[in-house]
């Protein structure tokens, strides 16, 4: 029933925007998903019709519908999920999904997760392609193929996916999230959620910040992976995710251990950058 499909899709994505705006976050944004979910409730054919023949411009032709909201509905009818809400939630489980991928254990997908920031199998997909597996020790030629094999059967692929241009934020600016998270956490003004993941008595402890940089949304949280809890840095990673309209992405800052930068918070996987900073400042003086 088309009906009972569209008040599905409508009602995961006021979902978001009920959590969003009980997590602080800007009040437009909650507003551009409250919008986007009357629009699919009244909709007179099926949302995944309108998918099928127009693809995302269909979608974005909508009243209200811009191009993130767009990547939401057509990942919840896709997939089922949407790992944005799952994050608002605090059911968050990147690891688990990463790992049931052959080829890839709990592990090894706790390091991805971490060092790449891959959350999704769409993410691990554009990660099989761009270059990015090929730099994790472990990933060989064959077990290279062989993921890239899994994912192409999970995930309906017939050809290998483009690697779109996605331009980052600039380390100062994940940085500036990062202090304001960190600094809003300690001061105790941030509403906390109740992680699904290591937290068997769902104590709500995860302090979630919400903000905004010019055109990007970002959500940061302390990082909740094994890795964080076996390592005791559950108070020093920071997840960054953001969205700028070509769909969610993420980093992680920490606190570096090591080298010339120890003891300064870097952007994992961009540690060069800070470097070449420090190294310019120096010539400068």
């Amino acid at each position: 029933m088309p009906e009972r499909l569209n008040d599905d899709v409508a009602g995961r994505l006021d979902e978001v925007a009920r959590l969003l705006a009980a997590q602080g976050a800007n009040r437009f944004r909650v507003g551009a998903y409250a919008r986007a979910a009357n629009t699919v409730r009244r909709l007179s054919r099926p949302v995944s019709e309108i998918l099928e023949r127009g693809g995302l411009e269909g979608l974005e032709a909508l009243p209200g519908i811009g191009p993130s909201i767009a990547r939401a509905i057509r990942d919840l009818l896709a997939r089922g999920r949407l790992a944005m809400l799952e994050r608002l939630r605090g059911e968050s489980q990147p690891t688990k999904l990463l790992a049931s991928v052959p080829g890839i254990g709990r592990e090894l997908a706790d390091r991805l997760h971490h060092d790449l920031g891959i959350e999704t199998l769409e993410d691990l997909e554009a990660a099989a392609h761009d270059g990015r597996l090929e730099q994790v020790l472990g990933f060989g030629p064959k077990r290279l193929a062989g993921i890239r094999d899994s994912l192409a059967h999970r995930l309906q692929r017939v050809k290998p996916p483009p690697v779109a241009s996605h331009p980052a934020p600039s380390v100062r600016e994940l940085l500036d999230v990062d202090r304001e998270y960190r600094e809003r956490a300690a001061a105790g003004e941030l509403v906390k959620i109740a992680p699904r993941r290591f937290n068997p008595t769902r104590v709500a402890w995860l302090p979630i910040l919400h903000t905004t940089r010019g055109r990007r949304h970002y959500t940061a949280l302390f990082s909740n992976t094994a890795l964080a809890h076996r390592l005791n840095r559950t108070s020093d990673w920071v997840v960054i995710y953001w969205d700028d309209g070509l769909g969610d992405r993420q980093c992680t800052v920490v606190t570096a251990d090591r080298g010339a930068l120890a003891g300064r918070r870097v952007v994992r996987g961009r540690e060069a950058e800070l470097e070449q900073g420090s190294s310019d400042a120096r010539i400068s003086a």
